[in-house]
């Protein structure tokens, strides 16, 4: 029995990425963001400068066979510091949009499964952090945090686990009333286990692609807390900050702004493609 589920569970995979590969935005997008991953793995080799070392007679300087993009106000190669920066924002996507997918499930799955008071506690505790657009949100508790790193991480995690919790409480309440959930009921499977072994999987498909656009979503809010001074402080390389240092001398050097805004923009676009990409291919009833 247990190997029939292993072949099914298997069978299931090999025709969702059968369906993901046909689509190639979604296998472009994915390859970027596998370069993108490397690339932030490899900066300490692939750099040709330390991203904090300062070249004061060469502050300013336009794209060259010295400086590939340029350097910055203070002489910094602008190459070696966008390389740093892809690990300071990827690693802000993919830590905030864990914490609020954590956060979002447990709450979805305690609203959606008990259902009554809880529910209604939960779903109104969610009103009242969706009265505000997430950016909004996002940006007051860093206001109020302060700047950094991990308060950026804080902020962009609460601020998304509304639409978790939401997806979660949904894909629950489809599944609720099916009769493998009653079956395990009447052989008196512990709530826990009715949840993790019987509901989530259920839920997996939709949480997976939000999951995806919720790390673009992240990465953009980070480089946003960045560049109006809530987000990663200087000198950390991270590409929002990059921005909000650049728009000072846009006008004679357009450079410092159009590299981390080029890459950011790709990233996100790439995240969002492989994101529709992973909708289509776990139901393909979706697709348009």
């Amino acid at each position: 029995m247990q190997d029939n589920d292993v072949a099914k569970k298997n069978s299931q995979f090999r025709e969702i990425m059968k369906r993901l590969a046909k689509n190639r935005l979604a296998v472009a997008g994915l390859v970027v963001i596998i370069l993108l991953i490397i690339l932030a793995f490899l900066a300490p080799v692939i750099s040709p400068y330390p991203y904090e070392e300062a070249h004061l007679t060469d502050k300013l300087q336009k794209p060259s066979a010295a400086y590939i993009f340029g350097t910055d106000e203070l002489g910094r190669d602008i190459f070696s510091r966008l390389l740093y920066g892809s690990r300071y924002s990827l690693r802000i996507g993919l830590i905030a949009v864990l914490i609020s997918a954590l956060g979002g499930i447990f709450l979805g799955s305690l609203a959606g499964y008990f259902g009554g008071k809880a529910d209604l506690l939960i779903m109104r505790l969610l009103d009242v952090l969706q009265a505000m657009p997430g950016i909004v949100l996002a940006i007051a508790i860093s206001a109020t945090l302060g700047p950094g790193l991990t308060n950026s991480v804080i902020a962009l995690s609460i601020s998304s686990i509304p639409n978790f919790a939401r997806m979660t409480r949904a894909s629950i309440l489809n599944v609720r009333q099916m009769e493998y959930l009653e079956a395990a009921m009447s052989i008196n499977c512990s709530h826990g286990r009715i949840i993790w072994k019987h509901v989530l999987p259920n839920a997996l498909s939709p949480l997976i692609v939000q999951a995806t656009m919720g790390i673009a979503g992240a990465i953009m809010g980070a480089a946003m807390l960045s560049f109006i001074g809530l987000g990663v402080q200087p000198p950390m390389p991270e590409w929002g900050a990059m921005l909000s240092a650049g728009r000072n001398y846009l006008r004679d050097y357009p450079h410092l702004c159009f590299f981390p805004g080029v890459l950011i923009m790709i990233t996100v676009l790439s995240l969002n493609m492989l994101g529709d990409g992973l909708r289509d291919a776990l139901d393909p009833k979706l697709k348009s």
